[in-house]
């Protein structure tokens, strides 16, 4: 991952500290361990997805060498740049065929203004979820992480997201697997902070932030 964008922390990050602290045994533990270090938005929408369809199935390592390699193949990384782009250029830089697919529907929707993106910041989490998921290569995970990393919403629970799940069975469970319903009880006493909570919990298992 590239270095991050060194922004001001969420408004609410320090009102949610105080909030899991007292509400949650493990938070009031786990967040005096994690000074200085907050929820961090790289800026650019389009960049955030693109990151995210280029880094599916392969490793940190390995996305950031194929990012890398794709990111030069434009003087800015936008969706009128991309729709320029050769598929023999892309396949090229180490894109699989069907992530240039997804890139090209990613670039398309913002292009054409299928996605509202200035509308964002007055939409609920479940709609820009819908509007998200629309796009190749998009799921539900991938918006989630998009909601937390990128518009920085206070309260998403990626039931899916594996570190989450490995967090909490480590924290909570003693190590056995958790089921959804499990993790649902477990963040009724973090709302309305879940991404804070799913943030320190990652930290939990890596105490390097990670951006998309």
């Amino acid at each position: 991952m590239s270095a991050v964008l060194t922004v001001p922390e969420p408004a609410y990050w320090q009102d949610a500290c105080k909030h899991l602290m007292k509400r949650d045994r493990v938070m009031k533990k786990l967040i005096p361990r994690h000074p200085d270090v907050c929820l961090q938005s790289r800026g650019d929408a389009f960049v955030t997805l693109a990151r995210s369809i280029v880094g599916q199935q392969i490793s940190v390592k390995a996305a950031q060498s194929v990012w890398d390699r794709f990111e030069s193949l434009t003087r800015k990384m936008t969706p009128a740049q991309v729709l320029k782009l050769k598929v023999d250029d892309m396949r090229a830089a180490g894109l699989s065929v069907r992530k240039v697919e997804y890139l090209v529907d990613l670039a398309l929707h913002f292009s054409d203004k299928r996605v509202r993106v200035n509308e964002w910041p007055h939409m609920d989490d479940e709609a820009i979820i819908a509007e998200l998921v629309a796009i190749r290569g998009i799921g539900r995970w991938t918006a989630e992480m998009f909601l937390i990393f990128h518009l920085m919403r206070p309260n998403v629970l990626p039931l899916d997201d594996l570190g989450l799940q490995n967090g909490i069975s480590q924290a909570y469970f003693s190590g056995e697997p958790v089921s959804r319903s499990e993790i649902r009880e477990v963040a009724g006493s973090w709302a309305p902070f879940c991404s804070v909570a799913t943030w320190y919990i990652w930290r939990s298992l890596d105490p390097l932030p990670v951006s998309y």
